[in-house]
């Protein structure tokens, strides 16, 4: 069943993150990236809608790995119920794709929960100050359709970011698979 995004506020701060990166085990953290503009995509291995779009995640890393906005995915599933998630998993999918930018495992879910994710994928675009300018979808591109995936939405609010500009808030809600919340550990 498709969940979407919950549209957090915008202007709010990104929450701190310190969590280890699936390939490297390095902990890489939100304070890394002070004075950057900062781009958070809850992801995993599983979901349809993800998998959709995996071919332009991996375009938007390398399209911006030599700007100056950081690019950070974060894994929050419950890996006993969908081990398909497992770090080891999501290691050898970002090392298949050939991902540029960490991909951090979030066991205890806290920090999925800290940004109000509810869906893979939940894109969030921070400015240079890490205040929320940009939730929502990456593009038009469902696992139901045809559209081209091209990262559009996403690209149109780090541009912005990077310019100086404004990003629009006619923002539109990310759609996908619900984040797979370990028992007991659901919010509400």
């Amino acid at each position: 069943m498709a969940t979407t995004s919950t549209m957090r506020t915008l202007g709010t701060t990104a929450p701190d993150f310190a969590l280890p990166d699936v390939r490297t085990g390095a902990t890489v953290s939100r304070s890394e990236f002070e004075g950057r503009p900062l781009a958070v995509l809850f992801l995993c291995n599983h979901c349809p809608y993800v998998k959709r779009i995996q071919p332009g995640l991996v375009a938007l890393g390398n399209d911006y790995v030599a700007t100056e906005v950081a690019i950070v995915g974060i894994a929050s599933n419950d890996v006993e119920a969908y081990p398909d998630d497992s770090p080891a998993e999501l290691a050898r999918v970002a090392d298949e794709l050939d991902y540029v930018f960490p991909l951090l495992y979030d066991e205890d879910q806290s920090v999925a929960r800290a940004y109000e994710a509810m869906c893979t994928p939940d894109i969030y675009v921070f400015d240079r100050d890490h205040q929320l300018v940009y939730r929502g979808r990456f593009d038009d591109a469902r696992p139901m359709n045809d559209e081209p995936v091209t990262g559009h939405d996403l690209r149109a609010a780090i541009d912005a970011v990077l310019a100086g500009l404004p990003v629009s808030e006619n923002q539109t809600p990310s759609v996908g698979c619900g984040i797979k919340w370990k028992p007991g550990n659901e919010p509400g």
